[in-house]
């Protein structure tokens, strides 16, 4: 019987009921971008709990990096993977283990009792988002037939990415300043426990009959390769934690990342198809999304680690005061298409670029009180929900309609990935300068530990007399602030050299200038 069924399957898509899926597309478009929200929020929740975090358990400076930002990694490491097996197995069936894998995972890091199982529970949860992830975008091309209701379910999921992003802050605020940092994670069962069963009734099931060969090596490559490289890059952000294990890995995984991309480009079935990326459209808008969106969650990083650390707000004060960049960043993004209309994709994605840079810029270099701050937050919210939304659409404008799917999982993949090296890269800089800039009139064990990170000295201080503990603090607090400075001085500089890219190479796309049948042109 089971086999029968399958032959029915008329269309790659492979609906099991035709006709089925799209009288249900509303429905199953609300559990997925209920689920993408919870995979945002994820993201950026923590960032509001690390100071509380890090007096219980007590993390070095690279270890604390691995606790925020291994989970985006590990979706953008397991994204391609995961949508191949999703094709092969069933895309319902992979949602849904998701969707159980992520509730499991949110359980287990909210009771982690210290940092290496909470970077694990982190991991799992990040798994858990990569087989959601992959899967869902299939579920809506199947769901919804129609061109122009495909587009705008696809825009809604997206955008829900971006608000549960710019959310987690707040909602993390809210929770940490009553409970345990633990209930961060823990709001995500309840909710997850509905769309669990809400997914069971609703989504349809799906196949790929015709499924890409699993290329065994290339997924091998691709997960110890980012790993080694990511490694080798967090413990560079601490010296005293750099060993010769550490430099090994990060050189072997550069190398192995380079080999997975000449794979790509020589097997007849690659794990990712490469040749997207000789669009110069598409790959001039991966490229901006990728700057933007790490750039983006780095600032939230940094700002609320900033306003807890060196202006002692409580956590729901720091998550109160990055409201104005949710609300802009809302706002921009429902603009961008009509902004994009008027002015083109180019100019729209120029001037945006630019704006966030400026406004990354201008906090780097003055003396900014909470008012200036929020100028800051708005133009660069407006910004980014510009480039996210209006940068997508480029992506998949980019390619001929019967290839938007790929972009689709590239586009996700690159999200990802530069949220997580962005947090890694900056956080790496503000550690760097935090520790050369530290310095106070106290003895030299005393000062080495509160060198480590800003929890460590608040932590030496309170062991310490008054005048002793006012000094350690005073240097702490002003290393802290010229680390921030520098490494949001640093992404606006590549915020302003993408904008330049982009005026320079962003074209419109290739293929709507050929007529049918006709090659693209070079």
């Amino acid at each position: 019987m089971r086999d029968k069924c399958r032959v029915r399957k008329p269309f790659p898509t492979g609906a099991d009921s035709p006709g089925t899926p799209s009288d249900r597309r509303w429905p199953v478009l609300a559990v997925l971008c209920t689920s993408l929200l919870l995979a945002g929020l994820d993201l950026t929740v923590l960032h509001v709990a690390v100071p509380s975090l890090s007096r219980e358990l007590t993390p070095s400076g690279p270890t604390l990096l691995w606790i925020v930002d291994v989970y985006s990694l590990v979706v953008a490491t397991f994204l391609i993977v995961c949508g191949a097996l999703a094709d092969k197995l069933g895309r319902k069936r992979i949602a849904l283990s998701g969707f159980a894998l992520f509730g499991l995972s949110s359980l287990a890091a909210a009771f982690a009792p210290n940092a290496e199982l909470l970077i694990a529970a982190r991991a799992v949860l990040g798994l858990g988002t990569a087989l959601i992830m992959a899967a869902t975008v299939a579920i809506i091309r199947n769901v919804f037939t129609d061109d122009r209701e495909r587009a705008f379910a696809i825009g809604v999921w997206t955008a829900s990415h971006s608000v549960g992003t710019t959310l987690g802050p707040l909602i993390g605020g809210v929770l940490v300043e009553h409970f345990r940092w633990g209930t961060v994670f823990l709001v995500n069962v309840p909710i997850v426990a509905v769309v669990l069963v809400a997914g069971v009734i609703v989504i349809p099931e799906s196949y790929n009959p015709q499924p890409r060969p699993w290329d065994a090596p290339s997924v091998v490559v691709s997960v110890l390769g980012l790993a080694g490289f990511v490694y080798g890059l967090k413990q560079a952000a601490s010296p005293g934690d750099l060993t010769p294990f550490a430099v090994i890995a990060g050189v072997a995984g550069l190398a192995m990342l380079v080999w997975f991309v000449l794979r790509q480009r020589r097997v007849r079935h690659p794990l990712m198809d490469l040749t997207l990326f000789r669009n110069r459209r598409f790959s001039v808008a991966v490229l901006a999304v990728f700057g933007c969106f790490g750039s983006y969650v780095a600032m939230l990083f940094l700002l609320m680690q900033w306003l807890q650390q060196t202006r002692e707000f409580s956590p729901l004060d720091a998550g109160l005061a990055i409201v104005p960049l949710a609300v802009a960043n809302a706002l921009g993004a429902t603009l961008a298409p009509a902004i994009a209309d008027r002015l083109g994709h180019r100019a729209t994605m120029t001037v945006a670029l630019a704006a966030f840079g400026v406004a990354l810029a201008f906090f780097a270099l003055s003396s900014t009180g909470y008012p200036m701050l929020v100028a800051v937050l708005v133009v660069a919210g407006f910004g980014a929900g510009i480039i996210m939304t209006s940068g997508a659409d480029s992506i998949t404008a980019a390619v001929r309609p019967e290839r938007a799917g790929e972009a689709a999982a590239i586009q996700e993949t690159s999200f990802e990935l530069s949220s997580g090296a962005g947090v890694a890269v900056l956080g790496s800089v503000l550690a760097l300068v935090y520790q050369w800039r530290f310095s106070a009139p106290v003895s030299p064990d005393v000062a080495a530990s509160a060198r480590e990170t800003i929890g460590n000295a608040e932590r030496v201080a309170a062991g310490l007399p008054a005048r002793d503990a006012g000094l350690v603090l005073s240097a702490a607090e002003h290393a802290y602030d010229d680390g921030i400075r520098v490494a949001l001085g640093m992404a606006a500089v590549v915020l302003l050299v993408m904008a330049a890219v982009v005026a320079v190479l962003l074209r419109p796309p290739a293929w709507s200038k050929s007529r049918p049948g006709e090659p693209l042109p070079a």
